[in-house]
């Protein structure tokens, strides 16, 4: 799980970036519209919809455009047809990766994420061939601070539907099935408590530790795929040790 959320933690920081650009409204738009294709446009009757919608506001995403985005999925308004399409490979070192996207154009994506796995000297693989090495998780990370209540939460989390919640390196991380996240962070809302990320995961059965130098080698793969403009997700199952993570961190 180390490997989940040491990747988790980079995209976070990443992310903040990326919303000052303007790119992750692109990525949220996308998830909107293939939600409400998916599953219609009630977010009461679609689970995938209401953790969508939640991301986009806490984005601060306009409502316009997430009411544009569900009508499009719907067939409410015209838009371009998307579909999911997931590629699976290794990086560097033996790394198991999955990468997600939604595209218009399944040549133009393949070509991409191909291009990119052979430039930093990973191998995209067949359907099948690394998905099964990892377990699909709703979890909810919170800052651990000198004001948290870890058995407060934990009585709010389990009786919201979570099943664990597991303290590691000042973070909390509540992890849920995928359908019972939003009634988790629906509670941990009405009690007023604070979490960093809330998403729908692939937790990594087990890991792969890597050094410092193939960490780095690892991470520009990872990186460069997440930066694609039809990747949506990215999961890997490395394990990099706490203090080299903070040494590449603090470079970036």
């Amino acid at each position: 799980m180390s490997g989940h959320n040491k990747w988790s933690s980079i995209k976070y920081k990443k992310a903040k970036a990326d919303a000052q650009r303007g790119k992750v409204f692109t990525k949220l738009i996308r998830e909107l519209t293939m939600a409400a294709k998916e599953g219609g446009g009630d977010p009461e009757a679609n689970a995938r919809l209401r953790n969508a919608i939640q991301a986009a506001k806490a984005a601060n995403m306009p409502s316009d455009n997430i009411e544009r985005a569900i009508k499009k999925g719907t067939g409410e308004l015209p838009g371009v047809t998307y579909e999911e399409v997931t590629y699976e490979g290794y990086g560097p070192h033996g790394v198991a990766i999955l990468v997600e996207t939604v595209t218009d154009n399944k040549n133009r994506t393949a070509a991409e994420v191909r291009h990119v796995f052979d430039k930093y000297n990973g191998n995209l693989g067949s359907l099948g061939s690394v998905n099964w090495m990892f377990d699909s998780k709703g979890i909810i990370t919170i800052t651990k601070d000198e004001n948290t209540d870890e058995d407060t939460l934990m009585e709010v989390a389990l009786e919201a539907g979570a099943d664990d919640m597991v303290t590691e390196d000042g973070t909390i991380t509540i992890y849920t099935t995928p359908h019972a996240l939003f009634d988790v962070k629906n509670a941990l809302d009405e009690k007023g408590i604070k979490y960093d990320t809330a998403e729908v995961t692939k937790i990594p059965q087990t890991t792969v530790k890597l050094n410092e130098k193939q960490a780095e080698s690892v991470l520009k793969l990872m990186n460069a795929l997440d930066d694609l403009d039809d990747v949506q997700n990215t999961y890997t199952n490395f394990d990099i040790p706490d203090e080299i993570m903070e040494k590449i961190l603090n470079k970036q």
